[in-house]
């Protein structure tokens, strides 16, 4: 297997740190609802994991896409893609099933990595604003 890019680590990073701040925002929320407990816990951990987890084997795809033709790019992509979205549905749905976790604290973390991403263009136009000096 080739070394993993400094690209991957770096936005890999970007996402667990946003992933671990949302997920301290979680479990604030279910504090001052007075819904906390343990499952909650243990559900946004795991489930934070997972996502972090997903978005990283995402990007060691696209390192290995780049550097094939485009049809097979496209073939790579593809079926990671499903087996990423498969891993993470069947995650999902043991989790929820088992009554250990909390399903909320199961299912929200999973869409973290999307608002990490939002917010992402915020962040490069204050970085491209250092670099030029403005």
């Amino acid at each position: 297997m080739k070394k993993v890019s400094s690209a991957v680590k770096k936005e890999t990073l970007y996402i667990a740190v946003w992933v671990t701040f949302l997920s301290a925002l979680l479990q604030s929320c279910f504090l001052i609802t007075a819904s906390w407990d343990i499952s909650v816990l243990l559900g946004n951990i795991l489930s934070g994991g997972v996502s972090v987890l997903n978005f990283f084997l995402m990007g060691l795809t696209v390192q290995k896409a780049v550097e094939k033709d485009e049809k097979d790019a496209k073939n790579t992509i593809k079926t990671s893609q499903s087996l990423r979205m498969l891993m993470i549905f069947v995650f999902a749905a043991v989790c929820v099933a088992l009554p250990w976790f909390n399903t909320w604290s199961i299912l929200i973390p999973l869409l973290f990595p999307r608002v990490a991403i939002m917010f992402r263009p915020l962040f490069d136009k204050k970085e491209n604003r250092k670099d030029s000096g403005v």
